[in-house]
């Protein structure tokens, strides 16, 4: 039996030698290029996405549309269709307001001042 001890008690020995108490420093490859670039770069801005869009009937039987925005911004138009016209909001609350324009009120009831249309109240 100790004649197999012996070559374990090598091999382990070997094993433990091999081992290194100096941290490795392993390098992955040239630095980036862009480096300085990427951290004095501006910080990126979130994109603007639609919170909830609603369709509002209002009290002369005309349709609406506003989509809300995640900038505190909304766009609406009186045709599903047509280009619509983006209205911001002071301070991040309603009323959203632009030439012509003007929406108030939460997401059921608003009232809708629209080119040509003046001033109303809409429900979705």
């Amino acid at each position: 039996m100790k004649s197999n001890l012996l070559p374990l008690a090598a091999f382990a020995a070997l094993a433990l030698g091999a081992c290194s108490s100096e941290p490795e420093t392993v390098n992955a490859g040239p630095a980036d290029p862009q480096a300085e670039a990427l951290n004095a770069a501006a910080p990126v801005q979130n994109l603007r996405m639609v919170q909830h869009s609603r369709t509002f009937r209002c009290k002369d039987n005309s349709l609406i549309y506003v989509d809300y925005y995640t900038d505190n911004t909304a766009a609406a138009r009186l045709d599903k269709g047509a280009q619509p016209t983006v209205l911001n909001a002071t301070d991040g609350k309603p009323p959203y307001t632009a030439e012509g324009w003007s929406v108030s009120g939460n997401e059921a009831q608003v009232s809708i001042t629209a080119p040509g249309k003046g001033t109303q109240s809409c429900k979705a």
